[in-house]
């Protein structure tokens, strides 16, 4: 079980926030449903297979024009479920690909 070693403190939505992803290159897009979000990271929902995101970096779009975005790597997937990190100028590369853990594929 994961959750409390977080850097960050969660927002929980008590009501579902449409978002979507979508690939860095664009080829491809997943309607999902915002479950939670901090700082740092966020939890969603993912309408269909999870196969993309085995590219590991994606966007977050926020908004139906696309102007609201926010650059994502993953860390997790639990079924339809995925945990995602924001990867900012910072973040960029400090994360460690064997500390990520992929609960089901």
């Amino acid at each position: 079980m994961m959750g409390n070693d977080r850097k960050a403190q969660r927002v929980r939505f008590d009501h579902k926030h449409a978002v979507s992803i979508m690939g860095v290159d664009g080829t491809w897009r997943r309607s999902c449903i915002l479950l939670d979000a901090s700082a740092s990271g966020a939890k969603l929902e993912v309408d269909g297979s999870t196969d993309p995101l085995k590219a590991q970096e994606f966007f977050l779009v926020l908004s139906s024009t696309g102007l609201a975005f926010r650059r994502c790597e993953l860390i997790w997937v639990d079924g339809s479920q995925v945990g995602i990190h924001f990867v900012t100028a910072k973040t960029k590369g400090k994360a460690n690909p064997e500390k990520r853990l992929v609960r089901s594929q």
